[in-house]
């Protein structure tokens, strides 16, 4: 199993308790076995683009964050990303964090 395999499984495991959605109904909006579920979530199975799409849609993300950990920021406001680019790296850290505990909130 791949660390890309499992860092996404962990991302997809964390959206979807997020949302407070059992695993085995994320599985049958997807139609797939709920055994199949916990394999990519535990990333012991790799999936196809049109399953990886799928889930996107279901959990409310973008294809990078579940891949990469990251939103495209295309998304973001132009004022917001241009302000990041000059702060110090403990600085952008910190405000990952923030934005982390924001999201926890929702």
């Amino acid at each position: 199993m791949s660390s890309v395999s499992v860092d996404m499984g962990r991302r997809i495991r964390s959206k979807r308790k997020k949302m407070g959605i059992m695993q085995y109904k994320l599985a049958d909006k997807l139609d797939i076995s709920n055994n199949h579920m916990s394999a990519i979530e535990n990333g012991k199975e790799n999936i196809s683009l049109d399953l990886l799409l799928r889930i996107c849609r279901e959990l409310d993300v973008t294809p990078d964050y579940l891949l990469l950990g990251s939103m495209d920021t295309q998304n973001a406001p132009k004022d917001i990303m241009d302000k990041l680019k000059v702060c110090k790296p403990e600085t952008v850290k910190l405000v990952s964090k923030f934005i982390d505990m924001m999201m926890d909130m929702e």
